[in-house]
């Protein structure tokens, strides 16, 4: 399952996506954010990362699902899109989105869940996605690892829905920095998301032994 972050109905919505929803470890959390607005929106570089990347999985034969069927709805809430990812069937879920950070640091970082509740196999496979794509992002995105956050490209946490939720493996990739102008360059360009996306997608077809 891709889970593009955000939705380009969420800014205009604040009352329904600032609902409280379970996080996961007894936490609340607000049904949605708006993502970065910066210029070209984190929602639609999500949507159009997650795009290109479904396009290169299903023509490799991998059945591909989306918590989302266009930009311009309202969310689903953090606690929706996790209950379709842990829906039978699904191998894993990657979680696309991109970091609104102060503009001097660069780079994409990798999250697994810092403290998984449904054992250690599927924390496993979470490491094993997790690696599988940040490496692949190395080395296919043209972009670093972050210089700002977490420590070579990874940044395990326990506060986000998609992975406190999760019953099958997840990682969630935050694919560079908005606010920085060198990854913007890559993000705003048609080309530079088409080698996000490859990057993306070779990380998971590795993870499936594709």
């Amino acid at each position: 399952m891709l889970n593009p972050g955000h939705n380009g109905g969420d800014a205009s919505n604040p009352g329904v996506i600032s609902r409280q929803v379970p996080a996961g470890f007894g936490q609340s959390k607000g049904c949605d954010t708006t993502g970065t607005q910066y210029g070209y929106s984190e929602h639609a570089f999500n949507w159009d990362v997650s795009r290109r990347v479904r396009t290169i999985l299903q023509s490799r034969g991998v059945t591909v699902i989306m918590t989302r069927p266009s930009d311009d709805g309202i969310g689903p809430c953090v606690d929706e899109r996790a209950r379709i990812g842990n829906k039978a069937g699904v191998a894993g879920v990657v979680s696309i989105h991109a970091d609104g950070a102060p503009s001097s640091g660069h780079g994409f970082h990798a999250s697994e869940n810092s403290r998984r509740p449904d054992g250690a196999d599927v924390a496993a496979a979470s490491h094993r996605l997790t690696v599988a794509v940040h490496d692949a992002l190395l080395a296919g995105s043209g972009m670093t690892t972050s210089t700002y956050l977490g420590s070579n490209g990874y940044y395990p946490r326990s506060d986000l829905a998609g992975l406190n939720l999760a019953t099958v493996p997840a990682t969630f990739l935050e694919i560079g920095n908005m606010r920085n102008d060198g990854d913007a360059a890559i993000q705003t360009s048609p080309a530079g998301r088409q080698r996000i996306a490859a990057a993306v997608a070779d990380g998971v077809l590795r993870w499936l032994a594709r």
